[in-house]
């Protein structure tokens, strides 16, 4: 791989790149600056105040009179909000785009300050450089987030494999070996047998933890069947009704994004177990204007108030942030939470 020489590296450029930045801010004091249009905001007060003092007949008397002195401190205060006014024009772009950098949420990208064409050129250069690294830090999160995700999923398809094939096999030849021992030490027997039954008890639930780590049927079967087995398993895991929502003829999607859409759904009905008390869930995955959708809704007690996103929501934008997804969760108390991924056709990481 190939890196792109450092700016420091390149001597030869750097008085280019000196030039360029002179080009887009302008020269100081030229029309278009900050600098010039805070002058000539001042100028036009000063000029007004000078035509006002040139053409009103009004003498000063001293010591002055109370009728001049009031005349001249309303002229003053209008003056000063006259001022006030052309300043705060002036600046207003520049208080904009502070509020803009405000609110930037990092687990919510594409926020960009918006480049004001009448602004001065400062202001301008300022938000084309705010704007330009924003783009450059969503891009470095992104593909650390990959590397970061892509690391974890290869340790969860290691640790799988691992209890399946090796800790799987060994509880399989124990509980055989004590089914064997059991038909050949009769007064032994139930024992042996409740042995082996809780070890085979134990291998199912091994077996069930591999397949929450990596699961196969998404590797072998595809996405949608992937989603149905999880529904099942969901579903047999207490009261909760699994309700299923599948179209066909969904397009086909890139491996990583069929992952981030198992994933926040797997997530989505975990929550839904743990915390939303709910009687009934649906999940659904449908084509929509172009895009494929998933949702997860439930009837439950929805999200209490000022929770924060520690459990499992901040991954799940994590995920949808990896793939340039849109991550929608609305809750409401009393009427349930729903989830909301909505991922573009074609999408890759």
């Amino acid at each position: 791989m190939r890196l792109a020489p450092h700016a420091s590296d390149l001597p030869a450029t750097s008085g280019s790149t000196h030039r360029h930045e002179q080009s887009r801010l302008g020269r100081r004091g030229a029309p278009g600056t900050l600098l010039f249009q805070v002058f000539a905001g001042n100028a036009a007060v000063f000029i007004v105040a000078l035509l006002l003092l040139a053409v009103t007949p009004i003498t000063i008397h001293a010591p002055i009179r109370l009728r001049e002195l009031a005349f001249l401190f309303g002229g003053l205060l209008l003056l000063l909000i006259a001022d006030l006014i052309l300043l705060r024009r002036a600046l207003g772009p520049l208080r904009r785009l502070a509020e803009t950098m405000h609110a930037v949420d990092p687990t919510r990208p594409g926020r960009r300050a918006k480049e004001e064409a009448h602004a001065g050129s400062e202001i301008l250069a300022l938000a084309q450089a705010f704007n330009e690294m924003l783009d450059r830090v969503e891009t470095e999160r992104r593909n650390s987030a990959r590397v970061a995700l892509a690391a974890q999923e290869a340790e969860r398809l290691r640790i799988a494999r691992e209890l399946h094939d090796e800790i799987g096999q060994t509880l399989t030849a124990v509980a055989l070996r004590a089914e064997h021992a059991a038909g050949q030490a009769p007064a032994q027997s139930e024992a042996l047998i409740d042995i082996a039954e809780t070890i085979k008890a134990s291998l199912d639930d091994v077996r069930a933890i591999a397949r929450e780590l990596r699961p196969e049927a998404l590797d072998d079967l595809g996405l949608v069947n992937a989603l149905i087995a999880l529904c099942s398993r969901v579903g047999q895991q207490g009261s909760l009704r699994v309700r299923r929502k599948f179209e066909g003829g969904l397009p086909q999607l890139n491996a990583d994004v069929e992952l981030v859409i198992y994933r926040v759904a797997q997530e989505a009905l975990t929550n839904v177990l743990r915390h939303s008390q709910a009687a009934q869930v649906t999940v659904s995955l449908s084509q929509q204007d172009g895009n494929v959708v998933l949702e997860v809704t439930d009837d439950g007690c929805g999200l209490k108030e000022g929770l924060d996103e520690g459990s499992g929501i901040a991954g799940m934008r994590e995920r949808a942030m990896l793939v340039g997804a849109d991550l929608q969760i609305t809750a409401e108390a009393g009427k349930g939470v729903a989830v909301r991924l909505k991922v573009a056709q074609g999408t890759a990481p």
